[in-house]
Parts: structure tokens; C-alpha cells; sequence
């Protein structure tokens, strides 16, 4: 009896001592970027759902110098893509869409692009261009645009496609907008009202919700605000470049953005991806499924997740996030149930996030 205390003692002695140094190693990489002002955010690493790493770096708001906290809430950008997913995949369970249903059931007003279907949205194999060039190119930006807008701009400029649906994979935002309105058609909800009652209250997301701070301002506790470095390296809110800045006119569109979330919260959604606390077994496996298109490649794109097989780490689903100041990183090892979380609420076009580096400290 004591030897197996002994023995048990000791692993646990020696999974607390890799612990802390991994969490040592974490810190220095983060405080080292901050120092040189490549990063600014909040950083979250678990094991089997556990924080093994959790620590903020530098402000929410520059103006009143309100610090960062684990419980800051950022702008998810295209993380939000995930949500969008999953609120189809809820509808398809109560058998209200069908995933190989043409897109123009739902949305008439783009009959003309007959051929495409809510799955080609999905894994955006759908050959539709993005609506942003369009919009930045074309839209008055003296009035905010809508999803609405976007469907409206489609129907009638009817813009041609990049490819046939399903031809070939081609990130495409405009893909989860038409998504984020089919939502909003078949359960006769708003977006945010569909997914808050779906998604984030059954798991107890309390930091989450779809948010549009130019369209729908409303005051959010604890929020972190989205920054950029203008031409003399000073950190400015973007709506100082005003409200013909893409960033401002296209706040009013959903389904490809405008998801909220602490990072905290990020982690509920993670743990919940391995249970039946929203979908089967059968269901999340369509979320991480790639298809192979008609160029014969495989789209390494499931359900709004960027899909990879690694000989080292196994099973990798994640995606980034890029818009209004927000660079994001969400990373997901399934097959060992590791999770990396990086927000940032600033965007200096050097604090692109090198997973990798975060990855290697994670498996020693």
C-alpha cells in the first residue's frame, strides 16, 4: 500500500511539475511578444478541459486603461462561422432544412443561383464571390447594409460565379451570410435570438451573444475594444477613420461575423463539441468532415472549422479570426482533447499568431 502511494504520489508530483513548466514556457513566449508590442489579448490552454495556461496581456481600453481580464469579451470575427454551423445543424435535426436543399428555397430572391445548396454555403464550395469587395466598391456608405442588402445586391447584380458548386473550395464570407438569413427564415428568429436560445444558454455561455457595437451599440460589461495601429504607430479605435470605413458600413450583416465570447466561454463551447449536449455523435462528425470537390481535392473545410490531420498531433479543428482590430486563434487537438484560445484586440499586421510555436510548448 505504500508503494502504490508512493508511486501515485510521485505522478502526480511529476504531472504537476510538467504543468508548471509548460505554463512557465507560455508566459514567457506571451509577456515576450507583448513587451515588443506584437501581442495584446487573453490567452487560454486546457488539457482534457482543465486550464493548464490562462493570462491576460495588456488593455481592453486604452482611453480609461482598463486592463484586460479572463473574462473580457471580443469580437469573435469569422470564430463566429462555428456558431453559424452549428445553428444549421440544430435546424436540419428538427428536419426544418435539409443540407442538400438548394439555397434558393429559402432565399427566392437568388433563384438564379438554382444550382448551389445549403452544404456548398457550409463547406464554401458554393463559387459565390465575396460580397465584402463588392460592398467596399459599390455600397453607400452612408447607411449601414444588412444581410438583406447582401441578398438584394446578389439577386440583382447576380454576380457571375468563381466555379461551379462544388467545383473547388474558395473561402468565401458571403457563404455564412446566406447562411446566417436562412436561420433566420426557417426558425422565424432573429440570428442572435436563434443562437442565444439554442447554443449559448443551454451551455451556459453567459459571456456570449451576437453583438453589433456600431449597428446595435448597447453597453457589454468588461468589453474589449478593437484597436489598429495608424501611420504614426499609435493605437486607434478604427471608428476614427470614420463611417465610410468597411468596418463601420458592414457592421449590420451576421453569419459570418458579430459572435461575442470571453475565452472562458470558448471553452464551454469546446467541452460541449465532445458530449450530446447539442447534436449526436453522428451530427458532430458532419461538423468535422471534409468533403472532396469536383477538382478532386478535399476541402480540408468541414462545418465552419479548418479540418487537418497531423502525424503528431492528431485530429486538429480550428479556425482563425481576422476583422475590426481582432486577430483570434481557436484551436482544438480532438483526438487528445488539448485546446489553445488566443484573442487579441489588436491588430498590428505583425501579431499574426504563430500556432505552432504554442503547439510545440503543448506536446513536449
Amino acid at each position: 500500500m505504500k508503494k502504490l502511494l508512493l508511486v501515485w504520489t510521485c505522478t502526480c508530483l511529476s504531472t504537476l511539475a510538467l504543468a508548471q513548466s509548460k505554463s512557465t514556457q507560455f508566459d514567457s513566449l506571451f509577456t515576450h511578444l507583448h513587451r515588443q508590442g506584437n501581442f495584446n489579448g487573453n490567452v487560454l490552454i486546457a488539457e482534457n478541459g482543465l486550464p493548464i495556461f490562462e493570462k491576460s496581456y495588456g488593455m481592453a481600453d486604452e482611453q480609461s486603461h482598463r486592463l484586460l481580464n479572463p473574462e473580457s469579451v471580443f469580437e469573435l470575427a469569422s470564430i463566429s462561422k462555428q456558431f453559424t454551423a452549428m445553428a444549421i445543424v440544430l435546424l436540419q435535426k428538427q428536419s426544418k432544412l435539409a443540407y442538400d436543399d438548394p439555397m434558393a428555397k429559402y432565399l427566392p430572391e437568388l433563384a438564379s443561383y438554382d444550382k448551389i445548396t445549403i452544404r456548398h454555403l457550409l463547406h464554401h464550395t458554393s463559387g459565390l464571390p465575396d460580397y465584402t469587395d463588392y460592398f467596399i466598391a459599390n455600397w453607400d456608405k452612408s447607411r449601414f447594409a444588412t444581410n438583406k442588402d447582401v441578398i438584394n445586391a446578389f439577386g440583382k447584380v447576380q454576380p457571375p460565379l468563381l466555379f461551379q458548386p462544388n467545383g473547388k473550395f474558395k473561402y468565401s464570407n458571403t457563404n455564412y451570410v446566406l447562411l446566417g438569413s436562412i436561420i433566420e427564415r426557417v426558425s422565424g428568429q432573429t440570428y442572435a435570438d436563434f443562437l442565444n436560445q439554442a447554443i449559448f444558454k443551454p451551455l451556459g455561455m453567459n459571456r456570449t451573444q451576437v453583438y453589433q457595437s456600431r449597428y446595435k451599440p448597447q453597453k457589454i460589461e468588461n468589453y474589449a475594444l478593437g484597436y489598429m495601429l495608424d501611420s504614426l504607430g499609435h493605437k486607434v479605435l478604427l471608428d476614427s477613420y470614420g463611417k465610410e470605413f468597411f468596418t463601420y458600413f458592414l457592421d449590420g450583416i451576421v453569419g459570418d461575423r458579430m459572435v461575442n465570447a470571453s475565452s472562458r466561454d470558448l471553452l464551454i463551447w469546446d467541452q460541449a463539441l465532445y458530449t450530446d449536449k447539442l447534436v449526436s455523435t453522428q451530427d458532430r462528425e458532419q461538423l468535422f468532415n471534409s468533403i472532396k470537390t469536383q477538382d478532386g481535392r478535399n476541402t480540408d473545410y468541414g462545418f465552419g472549422w479548418i479540418l487537418k490531420q497531423d502525424e503528431k498531433y492528431g485530429k486538429l479543428v480550428s479556425h482563425s479570426g481576422s476583422w475590426a482590430g481582432y486577430i483570434h486563434y481557436f484551436d482544438r487537438h480532438i483526438d487528445t482533447n488539448k485546446t489553445i484560445i488566443v484573442l487579441q484586440n489588436i491588430d498590428t499586421f505583425k501579431n499574426r499568431i504563430n500556432i505552432e510555436q504554442v503547439r510545440k510548448v503543448l506536446y513536449p
